[in-house]
């Protein structure tokens, strides 16, 4: 139940928003404390909202998602690339997840899959393991390539490749590491790949 102090459409508004995302109410104790509705929505009925990107009504009421924040890293720790899992598809696999909030990073596949329409930024950083030798390193869309890595130093045996965008994504997209060429070093952590969500759309 919202509090009667709250203004009769945002108390229309929120009851709206409660049938719709199922969600528990927190009430607040006085007039200057917002009224949060936390679960799959985030209500906040407040005269004076924050401007933090959430979709804000002339009500004084802002809405945001509880899965607004999106953020993986990860490396690899073990064997050089390609190997045996990645000799077909030639995507670049790790082994350990430093960060991976809200789950999105698939570390089996090596593939992120945004969870909703939005901005990203997107990194990564591999190191060659021969000298002699070139690496490409490709940042893939859904099987398309968005950015390349290269490093092609035939007297240095340990060049690195990095590389980082900002791209717009939308839900259910799929991000990831496709090698086109060359060795991948692998043991020490060298090879990384990361991820966040810098605004939705």
């Amino acid at each position: 139940m919202v509090p009667a102090r709250c203004p009769g459409p945002c108390a229309i508004l929120a009851l709206v928003l409660l049938l719709g995302c199922g969600v528990a109410l927190c009430l607040g104790q006085n007039d200057t404390e917002p009224i949060v509705l936390e679960g799959k929505c985030l209500v906040v009925c407040d005269s004076n909202p924050s401007s933090d990107g959430a979709v804000t009504s002339s009500l004084g009421i802002s809405v945001r998602s509880a899965g607004a924040k999106v953020a993986f890293s990860a490396v690899r720790g073990t064997n050089h690339e390609p190997s045996e899992m990645s000799n077909t598809s030639m995507t670049i696999y790790f082994d350990q997840v430093l960060v991976n909030i809200g789950n999105h990073f698939d570390l089996k596949a090596s593939v992120f899959q945004a969870p909703r329409r939005g901005i990203y930024s997107f990194s990564f950083h591999v190191v060659k393991v021969y000298n002699r030798q070139t690496i490409q390193v490709n940042l893939m869309q859904n099987d398309y390539p968005v950015i390349s890595a290269f490093a092609g130093d035939q007297d240095v045996t340990r060049e690195a490749a990095s590389n980082g965008v900002l791209l717009m994504v939308e839900r259910e997209d799929r991000v990831y590491l496709k090698l086109e060429r060359g060795t991948l070093m692998g043991g020490w952590k060298y090879s990384t790949f990361s991820g966040f969500l810098v605004f939705p759309l």
